[in-house]
């Protein structure tokens, strides 16, 4: 089956399981894709294994400002033929949190490079870079991805500074990185809380918040 066909295949089943109700409480959310099918993840996921992985169509799939493509786009990319500079510009082509945390989750942390690449993003000056990183981090945490001592001071210095920033989204999705890093074990979360109390003077519910997190499960670790 031809890239084209493919495509057109596919977007017959989003037509088949659209839901207006959940497309247009998207849009009142601010969600503007130039189409949104309202599908949600577990039939997108359905929808993504009548089909094998390739690379073209997935390629295909993510030029389009259709939310339903660029989600399976993640789910049907092949990871050998992902290159590197690839995801540098899908990163660069993300505007919606919920595609690039799906991203993440169904292509990113799959990556024989996605540490290399996380770090590289909690760097960047970009948003999404910056999210991407965050969340990427988290995902190779939860997978008990283990860091040196460089590494994981790399790690606490730019997310304790994402934490304090005023980019909601990206202080959001540092909080989430750095929840991940104290379930590591009970010397990293109490690494974490010493580092915290500081910055509990600033009142930022997202520091408070974390705080109360990290304390818990320091004393769910003893």
């Amino acid at each position: 089956m031809e890239t084209q066909e493919t495509i057109r295949e596919i977007k017959k089943q989003f037509r088949l399981f659209m839901n207006g109700i959940v497309s247009q409480s998207m849009r009142d959310k601010g969600l503007d894709y130039k189409l949104n099918f309202g599908i949600e993840l577990p039939r997108l996921k359905e929808i993504a294994a009548k089909f094998e992985k390739n690379h073209q169509v997935a390629q295909a799939l993510w030029k389009e400002n259709i939310r339903e493509c660029k989600i399976l786009a993640g789910l049907l990319q092949p990871v050998d033929s992902f290159y590197p500079e690839i995801a540098d510009i899908w990163v660069e082509d993300m505007h919606y949190p919920e595609i690039a945390e799906l991203t993440c989750m169904n292509l990113f942390q799959h990556l024989p490079y996605a540490s290399e690449k996380a770090f590289q993003w909690m760097a960047d000056e970009g948003e999404y870079f910056q999210f991407c990183g965050y969340m990427l981090m988290a995902r190779l945490l939860m997978k008990g991805n283990e860091m040196n001592e460089r590494a994981e001071n790399e790690l606490l210095d730019q997310a304790l500074t994402a934490l304090q920033g005023e980019t909601g989204m990206v202080c959001r999705a540092a909080s989430t990185a750095l929840r991940r890093y104290a379930c590591l074990g009970k010397e990293q979360a109490h690494k974490l809380l010493k580092l915290l109390q500081p910055m509990a003077v600033s009142g930022k519910a997202e520091v408070l918040a974390l705080i109360e997190d990290v304390k818990l499960e320091a004393e769910s670790l003893r």
